[in-house]
């Protein structure tokens, strides 16, 4: 491995860098090229020495989380990525506030508010990302979205400096914010502000949300949950379905057969035939409703 990496260690353990690691072990889809490196920070001071260490031997860096709405070349990455998610996820909470450090888990945090009995993030339940990355595109699943429960980010910006974001000046809208914008920005902790609610009610609303994920997504196999963005009054899995692609396959990668709003890997798939079919798919609802499906997932990698 190049030098310029080797000064990693002296930032951060030793059994949280991997060289060379292939990133389909750290995406849901399980595709993906090797990266030069991979760390695994525990706390906000190693992520403040990553970033510095970057900038200062001009490496560039990239942030993941869980890797759920992440498709990494087959290329690989040449650079540096960033993994927040298990070893820097702390949570507190005081009152109706609960302060989550970015690499928290969604169900993981849905289930704490649950215990505490606040309300507001019933429907997070199931999202199978990270804190950071559920923020940074405003994710929402029956109802709601990430825009709603937000009080404030903390986050280092593209100067390593820490700072902090009230939630309405984050730019969000559907499925983005201002960090999807300024993709050097790293969220640190996320404070999100609920409401004391009742304990039955919030059980039920989980238990129909997660019964509703598991009948009606292909979760039997791996997938970066919904592909494409929703048009404007239309729905994707429809104009998909509606356009005969239910079941559409190209190497290892297929639209589900029991969500034509998602893309799995029936087995031995590659980003490529994932980014063939989300063309193909393109194409061919373009050609019958004239709709033109934004993707929703992040692409990431391919540098030489």
């Amino acid at each position: 491995m190049e030098n310029k990496y080797m000064g990693l260690e002296r930032i951060i353990k030793k059994e949280n860098i991997r060289y060379n690691e292939d990133m389909k072990n750290h995406t849901t889809m399980k595709v993906g090229g090797p990266c030069d490196c991979l760390v695994m920070p525990e706390s906000i001071e190693e992520i403040e020495k990553l970033v510095k260490y970057a900038k200062e031997n001009n490496i560039k860096y990239y942030i993941i989380g869980n890797g759920s709405n992440l498709l990494v070349l087959d290329e690989g990455i040449r650079g540096l990525v960033i993994k927040i998610a298990n070893k820097f996820c702390n949570v507190e909470v005081k009152d109706n506030i609960i302060i989550a450090e970015s690499g928290v888990s969604m169900p993981k945090l849905a289930q704490i508010a649950k215990k505490n009995v606040l309300s507001g993030l019933e429907f997070a339940c199931g999202i199978p990302g990270t804190v950071g990355g559920c923020v940074s595109m405003n994710a929402g699943a029956y109802g709601s979205e990430m825009v709603n429960v937000v009080d404030e980010v903390v986050y280092i910006d593209d100067m390593g400096n820490i700072n902090t974001m009230l939630g309405e000046d984050m730019d969000f809208s559907y499925r983005h914010s201002i960090f999807s914008d300024n993709q050097d920005y790293i969220i640190l902790s996320v404070k999100f502000r609920l409401e004391h609610g009742n304990l039955d009610n919030i059980t039920k609303l989980m238990n129909e949300n997660t019964t509703a994920r598991r009948t009606k997504q292909p979760l039997e196999y791996p997938n970066f949950g919904s592909v494409f963005k929703r048009p404007e009054g239309y729905f994707v899995g429809k104009l998909v379905s509606d356009s005969g692609l239910r079941g559409k396959t190209i190497g290892g990668a297929q639209v589900s057969t029991k969500h034509t709003g998602f893309m799995v890997n029936i087995g031995g798939a590659t980003c490529k035939d994932v980014l063939e079919l989300i063309k193909y798919v393109q194409d061919t609802v373009y050609e019958k409703f004239g709709v033109y499906l934004n993707t929703e997932v992040k692409i990431i990698g391919g540098e030489k």
